[in-house]
C-alpha cells in the first residue's frame, strides 16, 4: 500500500482513485511515497528519503524545487491541459475586458448606485466614457502555443470571434501544429508578432529566458495602444516599464490574472484575482490527472507528463518483473545495469531507455525479480540516482 500526502485541497474525483487502490492519503500522512500539491510552497520542505513523486494539480511548478527533486530521484509531474479550457475562456473574457472597458463601467455604476435618484439619466450621460472597439477583424498575437495558447488561438480565429491571429512559438510541437486552424499566421520572430498585433496574449512558462519577455524595448515594436493579456505567469511583463507605457498610452490596456502591488489599481489595468483555473471542471480534471500519474509511476514506473524526468511509458506485460532505474546520461550505464542482472542469471524481456538532458531513465522488464542484493549493486553504480523494483 502506498502513502500519499496532500498539501492542498484536492478534488474528491482524484482522491477516489487512490481510495480504490487502498492508498493511504491525507494532509497528515507521514513518510509519504508521493505528494499531491496545488499552490503550497515546497521550496523549504525537507523530503523524506522514501518520497518518490510529487504531482502538481496544475500546470505551473514554480512552487516546487525541481533541481533538488531531480538530485534526490523524485519525479515531479504536472497536469498540462487539464485546466486549459478554463483558462482559455477567461482569456476570451480578457479580450473583451481590455477592449470594451466593461470592468470600468461596472465599477462606475457601483460607485454611483447608492442614493442616485436618476441613475438611468446618469447612465445615458456617462456611458460614452466607457466606449471601446470590437474585437472582430482585429489581430491577436499569441505568444506560446502550448495547451492553452493553441486553444486561445483557435477560438479567436473562429468564425464566432472573427479575429486575425498571428502566433509565435519556436518550440511548437507537431501535435499542436496539426490541431491549429489553417488561418493562423506564423510569426518568424517575436518582433514580427509585436508589430502586427492589436492584442497580445502571453502563454509561456516563466523561466530565465522568458522573464521580462515584454518590457520597454519590446513596447517600441508594438502598435500604439496595444492591449496585453497575461494569463500565464507573473514576471513575464516588466511592470515598471508597463506602467510607464500605459501612462504614455503606448499600451492601451493590461489585463492580468496575477495582481501585484505595482499594477493593481493603476489606470488601464484590469487585475483579476488568479481565477484562470477556478472552475469545478478544472479542479476535477487536474486532480484526476495528477492522481492517475502518481498511480502510473508508483505501480508501473511510467513518467508521462514528468517535468524533470524523460517522458516514458511502457505497457506492463504479463509474467514479468519490472525494474526502474534513473541515472546520469553517461556512457556504459545500461551495460553496467545489464551486467548486474546477468550475474543473477536474469533475462531482460523488454527495455525502454530515454534521456532528457543530463538524465536518463530506464523501464526494464525481467523474467524474474532482481534480488535485494542485486538491487543494492545497481544503486551503488556511480551515476545511478534511483533504482526500484516494482513487482
Amino acid at each position: 500500500m502506498f502513502r500519499v500526502r496532500t498539501l492542498n485541497n484536492i478534488a474528491p474525483v482524484g482522491l477516489n482513485l487512490l481510495a480504490e487502490r487502498s492508498y493511504e492519503y491525507g494532509a497528515d500522512v507521514e513518510d509519504a511515497d508521493a505528494i499531491l500539491v496545488r499552490s503550497a510552497n515546497m521550496h523549504d520542505m525537507q523530503f523524506p528519503p522514501q518520497l518518490k513523486a510529487i504531482a502538481r494539480a496544475g500546470a505551473g511548478v514554480n512552487n516546487i524545487p525541481i533541481e533538488r527533486c531531480t538530485e534526490q530521484g523524485i519525479v515531479v509531474f504536472n497536469t498540462p491541459g487539464a485546466n486549459a479550457n478554463a483558462v482559455k475562456e477567461l482569456v476570451i473574457a480578457g479580450l473583451l475586458l481590455s477592449s470594451r472597458q466593461i470592468a470600468q463601467g461596472v465599477q462606475w455604476v457601483n460607485s454611483v448606485a447608492d442614493g442616485a435618484s436618476e441613475l438611468k439619466k446618469m447612465v445615458e450621460s456617462e456611458k460614452k466614457r466607457f466606449a471601446g472597439p470590437e474585437i472582430m477583424d482585429k489581430t491577436l498575437g499569441v505568444i506560446g502555443l502550448g495547451a492553452i495558447g493553441s486553444l486561445v488561438a483557435n477560438a479567436a480565429a473562429s468564425r464566432a470571434l472573427g479575429m486575425d491571429v498571428i502566433a509565435y512559438d519556436p518550440y511548437i510541437s507537431v501535435d499542436v501544429a496539426w490541431g491549429l486552424s489553417r488561418s493562423i499566421q506564423r510569426a518568424n520572430a517575436l518582433e514580427e508578432l509585436l508589430a502586427a498585433s492589436d492584442f497580445i496574449s502571453l502563454h509561456v512558462p516563466l523561466n530565465d529566458e522568458t522573464r521580462n519577455l515584454l518590457s520597454a524595448e519590446q513596447f517600441k515594436h508594438c502598435k500604439n495602444g496595444v492591449r496585453i493579456l497575461n494569463f500565464s505567469r507573473d514576471g513575464l511583463v516588466n511592470e515598471e516599464d508597463l506602467i510607464k507605457a500605459l501612462e504614455d498610452r503606448e499600451v492601451g490596456a493590461y489585463v492580468t490574472d496575477f495582481p501585484t502591488d505595482t499594477v493593481a489599481g493603476k489606470p488601464g489595468v484590469v487585475a483579476i484575482p488568479h481565477l484562470g483555473a477556478s472552475t469545478p471542471e478544472s479542479e476535477d480534471n487536474c486532480a484526476e490527472m495528477a492522481c492517475r500519474q502518481i498511480i502510473e509511476f508508483l505501480e508501473r514506473g511510467n513518467t508521462k507528463n514528468a517535468v524533470n524526468f524523460p517522458d516514458c511509458y511502457m505497457e506492463p506485460a504479463p509474467g514479468v518483473s519490472r525494474l526502474i532505474v534513473a541515472n546520469r546520461n553517461v556512457p556504459k550505464m545500461v551495460g553496467q545495469i545489464a551486467n548486474v542482472l546477468a550475474n543473477e542469471e536474469i533475462n531482460i524481456e523488454d527495455l525502454l531507455n530515454r534521456h532528457r538532458g543530463e538524465l536518463a531513465y530506464n523501464i526494464i522488464d525481467l523474467n524474474e525479480p532482481v534480488s535485494d542484493e542485486g538491487l543494492q549493486h545497481i544503486r551503488g553504480i556511480e551515476g545511478v540516482i534511483l533504482a526500484r523494483r516494482l513487482y
